[in-house]
């Protein structure tokens, strides 16, 4: 058997097989941004993954930015996840959650009071989100956190750490990619700041090896994880030397030794070779599990776990269309597509989301 679908330890979990279901947002919270009763079928129906990553998930109320997306900041939404969590577990499955704070992508209509977002500075993305009555409409301009401030958002992140293994949570994957908060406190090309969390790449770190320190610190670094997408353009994120930036951010990271990092490598849902990059180099620099992520099939996963490039292989698509998404590819049978008639995004009823077929027993 392939060394995919062999056992592996992450921390102090053991995982039926080195598949990963990728954190996916799907915008189906119910009121008060609480999971209910089909996110719970949906996340067990996937408990063959050997790890779900639980959909970006919000720590405050300002990190929020895209309608009906879960949190982890009321007891609601913590006895919620619980129900999540015991559902996986009573399937055999490990499962973890992203933790998110969308920064500058969002809205005054998500924002306590109609305030501004938060950013690193007061640069709007050029990117839009959805807003009930209006459609798509452009991001907000944000407002640049004081540096006071900043305690308090990682202290948001420690809590909602803390309240995810009390909803039942294996561990965390903090939300470090795709041009939120703590990714666009990493960029340039979004962070003008002239404070301590600016200028230089040690700088602009800060704040995110912060926020890593607070969460291994609260609930243990073997179950802490990190997602980075060094040079995926989504959510107006630029960077214009991401090399030794992330290099430094990785070695910085060794020291605290998250269980795992997980690399989105190239354009997010699109091309992997978008910009030049030495991902190896980034691994040589850490000593813990490497997960990879973007447009990996069965052959490219088994590839990179043979050649020890990579030691866990995130799904994101297939593992909506495909519940049983592990058997099917440890039995090579063919993969549902994505239904055309409905989105990715929303909706209240199963269809498009946990009406997907698995193989039959």
């Amino acid at each position: 058997m392939s060394d995919l679908f062999q056992p592996f330890q992450l921390g102090p979990i053991t995982l039926a097989n080195r598949l990963v279901m990728a954190p996916l947002t799907r915008s189906r919270a119910e009121a008060g941004n609480v999971p209910g009763n089909l996110v719970v079928e949906y996340y067990a129906q996937r408990a063959g993954m050997g790890l779900i990553i639980a959909e970006a998930t919000q720590v405050s109320p300002t990190a929020q930015g895209y309608p009906s997306t879960p949190g982890l900041h009321t007891a609601e939404q913590v006895a919620g996840w619980r129900k999540v969590t015991e559902a996986v577990h009573a399937k055999g499955g490990k499962i973890f959650v992203q933790l998110w704070h969308v920064g500058r992508m969002s809205h005054t209509a998500y924002q306590p009071d109609g305030q501004a977002p938060v950013a690193p500075s007061a640069i709007a993305a050029k990117a839009k989100t959805f807003v009930a009555g209006q459609g798509m409409v452009d991001c907000s301009v944000p407002r640049a956190l004081e540096t006071a401030e900043i305690a308090g958002v990682v202290n948001d992140f420690r809590t909602a750490a803390r309240n995810a293994i009390e909803a039942g949570f294996d561990g965390v994957e903090i939300h470090g990619a795709h041009g939120y908060l703590l990714d666009a406190f990493l960029r340039d090309g979004s962070n003008h700041r002239t404070d301590q969390y600016g200028g230089s790449i040690e700088n602009r770190a800060r704040f995110l090896l912060e926020v890593m320190a607070a969460v291994t610190t609260e609930i243990g670094a073997d179950r802490v994880g990190i997602r980075l997408s060094p040079v995926s353009p989504v959510n107006d994120s630029s960077e214009s030397n991401p090399q030794p930036l992330f290099e430094h951010v990785v070695r910085e990271l060794e020291k605290l030794h998250p269980v795992y990092i997980h690399v989105v490598e190239g354009y997010t849902g699109g091309p992997r070779d978008n910009a030049p990059f030495d991902y190896e180099a980034l691994r040589r620099l850490y000593s813990g599990v490497w997960m990879v992520n973007n447009g990996y099939d069965k052959a490219m996963a088994e590839a990179v776990v043979t050649s020890h490039h990579g030691d866990l292989v995130s799904f994101g698509r297939p593992a909506i269309s495909n519940p049983d998404l592990a058997r099917r590819l440890q039995e090579n049978a063919p993969l549902n597509a994505l239904y055309a008639d409905v989105g990715l995004y929303g909706g209240t009823g199963a269809h498009g989301y946990t009406d997907y077929p698995s193989l039959p027993a």
